[in-house]
């Protein structure tokens, strides 16, 4: 089921690279959050999205907005990913995948004639009361990062 504009995003607690949790419910109140769901750590197009929006954490942050990327990659595989790509935003760790069901992002695809699941890549930004306001499904990762970050402005505008 796919999220709509005006919900309210769903919580969750995730560990990060570092095995700290991230709880989405600590940071809402303060921060706008951006929640973007790629398919796998090191793949170009996942590594081009990661460390674009990586790239531009700072821009994000004077928005007063954080960046967070999930996959269903492990912690492990989380930390090699960021160290090895100077990665500098926190990656979350959804292994058994229930954040990316509760997001709409864990879809079927025809793949060879076959039925696959996987990630729809998309992305999520969320205003401070926790209310997704805007809910981007199957993006391409060129250019992502800056699309993304005018629509945080425009949210300030």
């Amino acid at each position: 089921m796919l999220l709509k504009v005006g919900e309210v995003a769903p919580s969750f607690a995730l560990p990060d690279a570092d095995m700290e949790t991230v709880d989405l419910a600590a940071h809402l109140g303060r921060k706008r959050i951006v929640l973007f769901f790629y398919a796998k750590d090191g793949t170009p197009c996942c590594t081009k999205e990661a460390t674009d929006f990586s790239d531009h954490e700072q821009d994000f942050h004077k928005q007063d907005c954080l960046v967070f990327g999930i996959s269903r990659d492990d912690c492990l595989k989380h930390a090699e990913f960021r160290d090895k790509e100077g990665i500098g935003l926190e990656l979350l760790s959804d292994e058994e995948g229930t954040v990316c069901k509760q997001y709409g992002v864990w879809q079927a695809r025809e793949v060879d004639g076959q039925r696959k699941f996987g990630i729809a890549r998309s992305t999520f930004i969320i205003d401070r009361a926790g209310i997704i306001r805007h809910a981007l499904y199957n993006v391409n990762y060129k250019g992502h990062a800056l699309d993304v970050l005018r629509l945080v402005k425009e949210m300030n505008s």
